[in-house]
């Protein structure tokens, strides 16, 4: 199989570099500085945000956000082999287990999850009447007042927009983490439990691949449930920019690149420059954020623990998931590990890109996807020990026929 592919890493990985080895203690960095900016210098930040493309009076995409977002995704995207993508056939199993978890299983699971606990269980603690202010949907035309959806049209410093429940604008975050499986670094827990490379680099492909369709469209239908604007214009303009022009661009700029220097230059010489520039833009944009909502946090600590609480279990119930499943299917403990954990994880840059276009920098969908990123680390390692400890569950059927590993 070809070295690399998808929204993901080498495929050799050695391990997690300082920068994924660290990502909890770099978010918290980040949002510990977010906060420090907006209470030294809170000018700045809506400065930043402000220079932006406006449509209707209503900011729709950041323009310094939308930067650091492309840069976020490209160095993700251009690690994709088409190639890979047409050999998944060949192991049906674990591809249609893991197609199935991811999209028909894990979004509906994350919101139910998230309604139970966010609107339910956690709203008294929230704020049964706190309330969050984000954009209007795109192409939206409503004078202050309007109701739309369960929000409701204001003016703020000569901006519309639309005034919705806070827990509601949780959901909407829990909403497109839980429709956008895959991080960029799910290679590496796949290495790390000792899985098949081969398998998970060709879901994460496919994954990215599969986005493109079914991202906009799960997510519009999830939002509208919530009885959350549904801003399809938006979620379609969000994709293009932020999944489809990464995406070009990778598959452009990876041909004409190995086409001059060759696999061996792309390989070792430029994916490693490329390697920490996804989450240095991760946390620039972190930055930026937790600069808005620095005011929430330290009001109300426990708003993070809130929202991090149903997509912890989220996690763990679709790991758990596809891993019974596996065993059911009798597949590998190398097909079986890989498969349960592109499930559990979470595509949180597009996530956070998508909450930030649709609702605002500032937004409680937005804040809910940080929290997305603030869990991902050390509960992916521990489902990789976990892996590593039960697989003996299919000592069996790795004995037997043990896939050729790549």
């Amino acid at each position: 199989m070809s070295p690399v592919t998808s929204a993901c890493i080498e495929k050799k990985p050695k391990g997690l570099n300082v920068f994924e080895k660290y990502l909890t203690v770099w978010v918290l960095a980040c949002i510990g500085v977010g906060i420090l900016l907006g209470k030294l210098a809170p000018e700045l930040a809506k400065t930043l945000d402000g220079i932006a493309i406006y449509t209707s009076g209503a900011p729709v995409v950041s323009i310094p956000i939308a930067v650091c977002l492309f840069f976020m995704m490209y160095p993700i995207m251009v690690k994709i082999d088409f190639a890979e993508v047409l050999q998944a056939g060949k192991n049906a199993k674990p591809v249609g287990l893991t197609l199935f978890v991811n999209w028909a299983i894990k979004p509906f699971t994350m919101y139910a999850i998230a309604v139970l606990f966010l609107g339910v269980l956690f709203r008294g603690l929230i704020g049964p009447d706190a309330v969050d202010l984000v954009k209007l949907p795109l192409g939206i035309k409503l004078e202050p007042g309007a109701i739309y959806g369960v929000g409701r049209v204001v003016l703020v410093n000569g901006t519309k927009l639309l005034e919705v429940p806070l827990w509601r604008s949780y959901l909407a975050g829990c909403i497109l983490l839980g429709v956008a499986p895959c991080t960029a670094m799910v290679l590496v827990w796949g290495h790390l439990a000792k899985g098949n490379a081969g398998h998970t680099l060709v879901m994460v492909a496919i994954n990215s691949l599969t986005m493109l369709i079914l991202y906009g469209v799960l997510g519009g239908f999830l939002l509208g449930v919530g009885r959350l604007p549904v801003p399809w214009q938006a979620l379609v303009l969000s994709i293009a920019i932020y999944v489809a022009l990464p995406l070009v661009a990778g598959y452009v700029s990876r041909k004409l690149i190995i086409r001059a220097k060759g696999e061996v230059w792309f390989q070792d010489r430029f994916l490693h420059v490329l390697t920490p520039i996804t989450i240095i833009a991760l946390l620039v944009t972190l930055v930026l954020l937790f600069s808005f909502k620095g005011d929430v946090i330290v009001s109300n600590p426990l708003t993070i623990l809130w929202i991090a609480i149903p997509l912890f279990i989220q996690t763990n119930l679709i790991f758990w998931l596809g891993y019974v499943l596996a065993r059911w299917l009798k597949l590998s403990y190398e097909d079986a590990a890989p498969s349960a954990m592109i499930g559990a994880s979470n595509h949180f840059e597009v996530a956070i890109a998508t909450a930030t276009m649709l609702f605002g920098l500032s937004s409680g969908a937005a804040l809910a996807t940080v929290v997305g990123v603030l869990i991902e680390v050390p509960v992916m390692l521990l489902l990789v020990r976990i892996c590593l400890r039960t697989q003996r569950w299919f000592a069996a059927r790795t004995q037997e026929q043990r896939p050729a590993r790549t």
